[in-house]
């Protein structure tokens, strides 16, 4: 009898400890999940705060290029109020887009490709691109393990006891697979 209630005993500890275990790997995912969604919005917030020197240094430069100043304005915007995954990542494309056909306007003019500032604004950019690249990479690494862990057995006994769901990836919107189109209006433009 003593030796049937110490084994009940040890078997109630085993299954609680594993049981904390389980709670706690779930949690941690959902919070590594989080901090890696955070990394995205730095980045994008990052390159938020680059756009309008770029586009000032580019206005300075360029007086037929209204068009493509005010979508980059509008793609800042479009980021900035962004709240859901889904709306982070269709602004990004947006952005991406603007910006692609920002920097092919810039290549019609000799002398803002040679402006230090320019060049500057463009490196940093660059960087600010490569850093939200692997942000987004990050964040979608760790959804995928936090997602492999919710469906396998046995963690997914204890999702409902952790408050912990399955993430959403990091999808890339359709208007990043669009090359971007440039009108340079004939060479006139480009002697300003």
């Amino acid at each position: 009898m003593l030796i049937g209630l110490i084994i009940i005993v040890v078997l109630v500890v085993g299954l609680g400890l594993f049981a904390i275990t389980a709670i706690n790997r779930l949690r941690q995912q959902s919070i590594f999940t989080e901090e890696a969604e955070a990394g995205i919005d730095v980045q994008l917030t990052r390159r938020a705060e680059l756009i309008p020197n770029l586009v000032n240094t580019v206005q300075g430069y360029t007086t037929h290029e209204r068009a493509t100043l005010d979508a980059v304005t509008e793609a800042r915007a479009a980021a900035g109020g962004a709240n859901t995954l889904a709306e982070k990542a269709a602004a990004d494309g947006q952005m991406q887009q603007a910006l692609a056909n920002l920097f092919a306007v810039a290549e019609a003019y000799p002398d803002l490709k040679a402006s230090t500032n320019f060049q500057q604004l463009q490196g940093e950019l660059t960087r600010t691109e490569d850093q939200l690249a692997f942000a987004r990479q990050y964040y979608n690494d760790a959804v995928s393990t936090l997602n492999r862990t919710t469906v396998t057995i046995p963690w997914s006994m204890f999702v409902g006891i952790a408050g912990v769901e399955k993430a959403e990836f990091y999808d890339a919107p359709d208007v990043n697979e669009v090359v971007p189109t440039v009108d340079f209006g004939g060479p006139e433009q480009a002697t300003d």
